[in-house]
């Protein structure tokens, strides 16, 4: 009795785990990049498996493969696709920079579980005709990000926006100090804040579905180096076809699919917009934090969710949790981008070679963002509550207030009675009687906190 069981391939014979559904190929690449311990990630192989049945179909539809063996690849396909066969693709991330062993390993999985007694599927005569891992492991990396922006990313900056414009109705009116440099600066109200943050947020969805635009043009159909060898002229812009039937996702062919195998342009674009999200989010929570801080020296102008005790040693201390963590979830993302970015310069003559590493780097980004804006939407924003008592006094005891002031009294006046209101710790409305001509009413209508949110210069006296 053996564990193991025989596989060849063109360099020769090894041994193989006897249950593994992959070949000699994948398990050279298990001995030979025993490295991280990281695997390639779920989305991946979803979209490896997406590919392969896509190409079969496309295959069988210009008459290359017979029904049989396309209905069989397509099965077996599916079952990569769907995650039931994931624990028989071990090899790292940090493999053979073009991601052939990948590939492989998917082109053995499906050949293992499509071969029957009376047919036989071979990897590279069947599962992968028409194909080179230079073009499929491109698409791979351009369908997954796609599909995982569309169908994940891009509905959590959606959600987080909607539960930032419900949030900003529920305190509508309530007005509390502007700060810049992090210093009291004119007021401004929290709606304004909250649909200041959606705005933003808004503007991050529209970049990442214009980067799409070229994410989603694949290079399937170039092979080896971008002059198709191997795969009909039609291949290209019929498998985007059949893999926009299968998805709903407007996918499309490159004209020029040297483009698409020799430089990873667009993964590196779309990283940029994904750190772009990540620095709204990280703004967010860090505004999030400032104004939760205290509760008693900090600005303590709002109460987040109370999740779970704050300190080992400390009782009673509750800390921001949420934000901490989206924010570490941002410095993820940077970090990756960086990898991502210096990867993208790997495209020596006709083919990039650190392909792995950046389908594993925009994938985590993508899927964390994910994530992170739903809890930061549900476990911060929704639930905290605003101490509009601290926020009314700090607001009144403002003395840039006078500001307000300038188009009556002057600059110069305005900046000794704000100087004086702070030294004597008095308010505006006081300090201002004192050294104008103008009433108490006319002084409270201009510094009316709710009408200094509006902006532009009114008649006011």
């Amino acid at each position: 009795m053996t564990d193991d069981r025989i596989e060849k391939d063109s360099m020769g014979e090894l041994k193989v785990p006897i249950d593994a559904l992959y070949g000699a190929q994948t398990q050279r690449a298990i001995n030979n990049f025993p490295i991280s311990g990281l695997m390639m990630p779920r989305e991946f192989i979803r979209a490896l498996g997406l590919i392969k049945a896509t190409t079969a179909e496309a295959n069988y539809a210009l008459g290359y493969m017979d029904e049989a063996i396309y209905k069989a690849i397509e099965s077996a396909a599916n079952q990569v696709q769907n995650g039931d066969v994931d624990s028989h693709f071990p090899i790292d991330v940090f493999q053979t920079g073009s991601g052939t062993s990948s590939n492989m390993n998917c082109n053995e999985v499906i050949s293992h579980l499509a071969s029957t007694e009376h047919l036989k599927i071979h990897p590279n005569d069947h599962v992968n005709m028409g194909q080179s891992s230079n073009d499929v492991i491109p698409t791979a990396i351009a369908v997954s990000c796609t599909l995982n922006v569309t169908q994940q990313l891009i509905p959590a900056l959606a959600y987080l926006v909607n539960v930032c414009r419900q949030k900003a109705s529920e305190v509508q009116g309530i007005v509390k100090t502007g700060r810049t440099h992090l210093m009291d600066a004119m007021p401004v109200t929290f709606s304004q804040e909250l649909n200041t943050w959606a705005s933003c947020l808004e503007s991050n969805v529209a970049r990442l579905e214009d980067t799409l635009s070229r994410v989603s043009d694949l290079p399937q159909g170039g092979t080896a180096v971008g002059t198709g060898i191997n795969a009909d002229q039609r291949f290209g812009s019929l498998f985007a076809e059949k893999l926009m039937d299968r998805t709903g996702v407007p996918f499309s062919s490159m004209s020029n699919k040297f483009d698409g195998i020799s430089t990873q342009d667009h993964i590196v674009e779309l990283s940029g917009q994904l750190k772009t999200v990540a620095t709204t989010l990280m703004k967010i929570s860090n505004d999030l934090r400032w104004m939760n801080s205290g509760p008693l020296a900090g600005l303590a102008e709002i109460e987040l969710p109370a999740l779970q005790p704050g300190s080992s040693i400390m009782p009673g201390k509750v800390n921001p949790v949420i934000p901490e963590a989206v924010a570490m979830v941002c410095a993820q993302v940077f970090g990756n981008d960086t990898t991502i970015a210096m990867a993208g310069q790997s495209g020596n003559f006709q083919l990039n070679v650190m392909l792995p590493v950046i389908a594993y780097n925009a994938l985590q980004s993508i899927h964390i963002l994910s994530t992170a804006s739903v809890q930061l939407a549900d476990q911060a924003i929704a639930g905290f509550i605003v101490n509009e008592a601290v926020v009314a006094e700090n607001v009144g005891r403002n003395p840039i207030l006078v500001t307000a002031l300038n188009p009556v009294i002057g600059y110069e006046l305005g900046a000794k009675i704000a100087k004086q209101a702070y030294q004597e710790k008095r308010s505006v409305l006081d300090v201002t009687l004192e050294n104008t001509d103008l009433s108490e009413s006319e002084i409270k209508t201009i510094l009316d906190p709710i009408k200094l949110t509006t902006g532009g210069v009114e008649e006011q006296l």
